[in-house]
């Protein structure tokens, strides 16, 4: 594809929506339908598929006994064939309520409008009729609906709380519309709708306000937006409602998949409306991963049967300009400081109650593990010494060793020896190289000869070295040895296999991604959960290269350096690299989707100032960059790599994100290839 079809939302499953809340007046339809107009017209001219605006919209909630006066019931249905007539020409959905008479009843409604044309109109299901509210002294409830179809202007329009209005442009895109009180019950009418294919929910409210019911109301949304997998738009009734005896704040949101995408500002005195693309193809995928959904379907069918479908055509694509939505550029870490905080407890809490489980199921006395002075190792030393602090048991029960080798820089060696100190465990040097230069002695290698020859052979003897020592000098404690390497590098492969820093007795990182490690570390030294001295070690390791320290530089490492060999230069950034897993991992979106979400996160250097530290922050990438890094990632993750997880340690799940055990989230063939994956990023554009 070019590179403006590329950059459309469009093309990658995204569809636009909106919800408007309009000033009203009450009782005066002929205002309310002109307010509404032109929030739906500016919507419309965004790209919006479909505005939602808030229950009884044209005439307002508050309206009371008014409702039964046939004068109000007729410029109510005026004002519908006024903001019918405004669409005409546009592919944009409008859902807009009225009171309706109906067989010598009067229900609640709300209309879904597009090109000129009433597709349906859909009855309330549930009417509230405690506390303020008495709507069943004005409404019948839509069980009370004998006709299936309505007379509005001439047209015939279905009339039902059984509609599904789908897009048959779109597959994708189904509709669903409820009303206000029908999504405070214990089963909304939207679950049903949801197993039976509706993607979008949308929700018609003139909820009032009274403390703490805005935030109420936010969690029944995400909530729902959650358990039916799919995007949940609620709008509210605001600024001309009579205060005779309620308040109302006009809160308007959209949530996806329990993801609040976009809430509206609250108490504003003008029309306002908000806007979100919401991935339709993440609700697809995320039903079609979670397979008690469609078990769920199965088990209802015959209630799911009911729904009729009312086809319209979202047209051709008007979506323009960049994503509206954010996304995050590092989906591991959430970007609330309050939340990553809570997080950071959290993985640490799920990671120490494994490692103790292990501890005290096994009866193991020690544990062993292999410090580097690196990133990993630090997060996994931390957990081992919370990991005996609740056990009660003292931390010189971690053998702690660290070993150089050929290329340890003075810098890494000195962290490890002071971060070692800090913990307060049992800390050992073991200088690996006299039986490295023996193993490559008897392999017959180069080196051994003197030459500078730094191939696989010379890089895995020494990674093979230490973790051989380990597992001996647990054999020789009675100790067990705590793996190291973390989730970002199992996903690329970037492990030394078997004998290497691939095994240990338990992982306790292998589901924790590189980026989210970096943050946990931070968090400790931040927090100063370790002393100052503990803390200061740990913002040298944040701010040494990731390295794994197997190729010495020409003229050796020295004192003070950072390491001559760097792990991003050979594979590429792992800031990337965890994106790129995260997307492909959790939601399995093609390459080219992948893509452009990258693009849209990372080619604004503002767009990311946390959690990674200024240097990261002013990092941008643009689109031959992200995708050179992503053909390095599609290649090493489905065909390089596999062999090496099939045959992980036991280690605790963490995120939501995804672990790549074969006995959990990620179960492959070792020998498959990448074909399909690099054939689908040929989509994306070179510049």
């Amino acid at each position: 594809m070019d590179a403006t079809t590329f950059r459309n939302p469009a093309n990658h499953g995204f569809t636009r929506v909106a919800v408007a809340v309009p000033r009203n007046r009450v009782a005066d339809p002929a205002f309310n339908a002109e307010q509404t107009i032109a929030l739906y017209q500016a919507a419309a001219a965004e790209g919006a598929s479909l505005v939602v605006f808030p229950e009884l919209g044209l005439t307002g909630y508050s309206c009371d006994d008014l409702f039964h006066q046939q004068a109000l019931q007729r410029a109510a249905e005026a004002a519908l064939l006024r903001v019918a007539e405004a669409t005409q020409g546009l592919d944009t959905l409008a859902l807009v309520g009225l009171p309706l008479r109906v067989d010598h009843g009067l229900f609640n409604c709300a209309a879904v409008l597009q090109r000129g044309q009433v597709l349906g109109i859909v009855p309330k299901t549930y009417l509230p009729n405690y506390g303020e509210f008495y709507e069943a002294r004005q409404f019948n409830p839509a069980a009370n609906v004998q006709s299936t179809e309505v007379t509005i202007g001439a047209q015939r329009v279905p009339f039902g709380n059984d509609l599904l209005f789908t897009a048959t442009d779109q597959p994708l895109l189904q509709l669903h519309v409820e009303i206000c009180e029908d999504l405070w019950v214990p089963i909304p009418p939207s679950s049903h709708a949801a197993l039976a294919g509706a993607t979008v929910l949308a929700n018609l409210s003139a909820s009032n306000l009274t403390i703490g019911k805005a935030g109420y109301r936010r969690a029944l949304v995400t909530q729902q937006a959650a358990r039916c997998q799919a995007a949940y738009l609620y709008s509210s009734a605001g600024t001309g409602e009579s205060t005779t005896d309620l308040a109302w704040d006009g809160q308007s949101l959209i949530s996806e998949c329990g993801e609040l995408l976009k809430e509206s500002a609250r108490f504003l005195t003008d029309s306002h409306w908000i806007s979100a693309d919401v991935d339709l193809e993440r609700i697809a995928n995320e039903r079609q991963r979670q397979n008690s959904f469609g078990h769920q379907t199965s088990q209802l069918r015959a209630q799911l049967n009911h729904f009729r479908r009312v086809p319209f055509q979202v047209g051709t694509s008007r979506l323009t300009g960049p994503l509206r939505r954010r996304v995050e550029r590092f989906p591991y870490v959430p970007a609330d400081a309050s939340r990553r905080d809570e997080r950071c407890q959290e993985v640490y809490d799920i990671q120490v109650q494994g490692l103790a489980q292990r501890i005290a199921s096994s009866g193991i006395g020690k544990l062993v593990i292999g410090i580097s002075g690196g990133l990993d190792s630090t997060q996994a030393l931390l957990i081992c010494a919370r990991a005996m602090d609740l056990l009660g048991r003292p931390r010189s029960d971690i053998l702690a060793y660290t070993m150089p080798g050929f290329a340890t820089s003075g810098r890494t060696l000195d962290q490890a020896l002071r971060l070692m100190s800090a913990i307060g465990c049992q800390a050992e040097q073991i200088d690996i190289r006299p039986s490295c230069e023996q193993m490559l002695k008897d392999i017959g290698h180069p080196h051994a000869r003197g030459e500078k020859v730094y191939d696989i052979s010379f890089e895995n003897v020494q990674a093979g070295e230490r973790t051989s020592h380990l597992f001996r000098l647990a054999n020789q404690h009675g100790g067990m040895v705590v793996g190291t390497g973390d989730l970002s590098e199992l996903a690329l492969g970037w492990c030394t296999y078997g004998v290497g820093d691939h095994m240990s007795h338990y992982n306790v990182n292998a589901s924790v991604p590189k980026t989210l490690i970096k943050h946990l570390v931070r968090w400790v030294a931040d927090s100063g959960q370790i002393g100052a001295a503990g803390s200061q070690v740990l913002r040298d390791v944040l701010g040494t290269e990731v390295s794994p320290e197997l190729i010495p530089a020409d003229a050796g490492a020295s004192e003070g350096s950072q390491p001559a060999q760097s792990t991003e230069a050979s594979i590429g950034p792992y800031a990337l690299h965890d994106f790129f897993l995260y997307y492909t991992l959790r939601h399995g979106f093609a390459p080219s989707k992948v893509a452009y979400l990258a693009l849209t996160a990372w080619q604004d250097e503002a767009a990311g100032s946390w959690p990674e530290g200024p240097d990261v922050a002013r990092t941008a990438y643009e689109l031959p960059a992200i995708r050179q890094h992503l053909r390095t990632f599609l290649h090493r993750f489905f065909t390089t790599s596999q062999f090496k997880r099939s045959c992980v340690p036991n280690a605790p799940k963490v995120g939501s994100g995804g672990s790549l055990s074969p006995r959990g989230d990620w179960r492959a063939p070792s020998d498959a290839t990448a074909t399909a994956w690099l054939s689908e990023l040929e989509k994306v554009p070179q510049v």
